[in-house]
This record gives structure tokens, sequence and C-alpha cells, in this order.
């Protein structure tokens, strides 16, 4: 065959693009980086990416989306404060930019126009970082080889974060504007600014640690998750059912905090065996469940005054 004629194509992703197919007998050219959208297979012949991702491939793309939504969401909450009510009609904008820009990027990406998109298989975690494994055959010259293995799932991020930026800046300056009367005038811009400095912090997050997010995440969101409910409960004193249902506020967060967990739990599980798996979401409240059994017998005061009864 035509491959065996050529000489070995060296390093781990190099690969040798077809230039033309004639019936059954391909040509190809030298060894050297893979097209965007391909990748080599066994014979070190760059592929076009077929397949479609999977579903933990779209609970990955699903978590990388919401990082962004819960960071506006947080600093929304926190400089708006108690002084505005301005805050519930930044967070449904927030969530409106978000999946705006989550629409168009499935949309941009190949195939256009669709709300699918073509994907490799990622393999193995070296896949996300090709340019560590360009070879140097005679150790002068390195073969630069560094191409997206793990095509879209690498860049679809980056180009999403950049329509979330887009449409932030958009949007929100206008909405702000006109309904944030009860913040001073310093106040009002905050939640947009923060969202300039963690933006780029994502994408650094992104370009550096992907490989590593995309097989930790689902760890991530539940420790996340449950630290996050506990520091809430705590700063807001939450300590009985009672607490919780005095202001629908506090509803809202836990019940976000549970969809949160439940992420989790399916990203973990992937919910290959149904049966198996589904009871698994039960566990969903026992954290929070826990929490308010637990909070009156570890509240500080109690433990000092006890102590002080003890001496």
């Amino acid at each position: 065959t035509a491959v065996a004629i050529q000489p070995a194509c060296l390093g781990l992703y190099c690969g040798r693009t077809v230039l033309s197919v004639n019936g059954s007998v391909e040509t190809y050219g030298d060894c050297g980086v893979c097209p965007r959208g391909q990748r080599t297979d066994e014979n070190k012949i760059c592929r076009e990416c077929m397949g479609s991702p999977d579903r933990y491939d779209w609970l990955y793309l699903g978590f990388m989306a919401m990082l962004p939504l819960v960071l506006h969401w947080f600093f929304i909450e926190w400089y708006s404060g108690k002084k505005s009510s301005s805050a519930l009609l930044q967070h449904i904008t927030a969530l409106f930019e978000c999946s705006i820009a989550a629409i168009v990027t499935l949309l941009v990406s190949d195939p256009v126009g669709f709300l699918h998109i073509r994907s490799c298989k990622v393999k193995k975690l070296s896949d996300w970082y090709t340019m560590l494994y360009n070879p140097s055959p005679d150790y002068i010259t390195t073969v630069h080889c560094t191409h997206e293995a793990v095509y879209p799932l690498y860049t679809i991020v980056f180009i999403y974060y950049a329509f979330c930026l887009v449409f932030m800046m958009l949007l929100r300056p206008l909405l702000v504007k006109k309904i944030a009367c009860g913040l001073g005038k310093s106040d009002r811009f905050k939640s947009i600014y923060a969202a300039l400095y963690f933006f780029p912090i994502l994408t650094v997050l992104q370009a550096v640690g992907g490989g590593l997010l995309y097989y930790a995440f689902p760890y991530i969101i539940l420790v996340l998750s449950l630290v996050t409910l506990a520091v809430y409960m705590s700063a807001s004193e939450v300590e009985s059912f009672k607490d919780l249902l005095v202001r629908k506020k506090r509803l809202v967060v836990l019940f976000s905090h549970w969809l949160l967990h439940a992420y989790g739990i399916i990203s973990i599980s992937k919910l290959d065996k149904l049966e198996q798996d589904l009871p698994l979401l039960a566990l969903v409240p026992a954290p929070a469940l826990f929490y308010l059994l637990t909070a009156k017998y570890t509240e500080p005061s109690r433990i000092l005054s006890e102590g002080g009864n003890g001496h």
C-alpha cells in the first residue's frame, strides 16, 4: 500500500493529508500538521472528524457555558446589594446573553447553520495538548504538528466566550443605565467591570487547563456547589427550615445548588445505566438536609457558652 512505501511519520499527532482519491487508491502528502477539523488515524493519515459529541462532551460544554453565567449572577448579586430591585432584571439579561451566545456559537460551528456540531473523539488527555508532542527527529529541527485533535471542544469555548462578551457589551450597559436608579453612579456598572476581569481569566483557564477540566469538571461541580451552599447558609444565618421559607431568594439559591448537584452527579455517572444511576439523584438534597439538621448543634455562641459552663 501507499502507506508502507513512505518513510515513517514521527510524532504522536503528525499525519499525512489525503491529496487525491482515485477509486480505492489514495495519494498522500508529506508528514506534517493535519488541517483544522481533521485528526490522525492509526495509520497516521489525517481523517475528517465526522462524529458528533457524546453525552459527556455535551455535559462538558454545558459546564464551560455555565461558568460565565454563574459568575455574572454572583457579581450582579454582590454589587446590587439590598438597595436595588434591578438585580432580577440583570439576572434575566445575563441568562439571555449567555443563551443567545451559545445558540450563535453552535450555528457558526461546522456544519454552519445547524444546532449540532461534528467532532473528533477524545481518546486521552494528551489530545488536548498536541503542542507538547511536536517531534524533533534529529534533535535540532522540530516538526510542528500542533492541531486541534479534540476538534471543536477546545476552540468552541473561546468562540462562545467572545460572543458572551459582545452581547454583554451591547445589551447590559443600556439596561443598567435605564433600571439601576437605586445605585450610585460608580456602583452601577461594577458587575460589568467584573465580567471584563473574569472573561480573560476564564479564557486562560480554558487555554491551559481545558483537558484537565474535561476530566475533572463533575467533581469540581460537586465540591464547589457543596462549599458555596454551606457558606451561603452560614452567611445568611439559615438554621432551620423556617429560616429558608422566610425569603424566596433563599429557596431560589437552594434549588439552583440542587440543580448543580444533579448536574455533577449526572456528569459522573453519565447515566449509562439508568436503573442504577437515577436513584443517585435522590442524594441531591442530602447535604442541605444534613446542614439544617446539624446547624443548631454547631452554633459558635452555643459551643462557647457550653465550654464556659464546663469550666
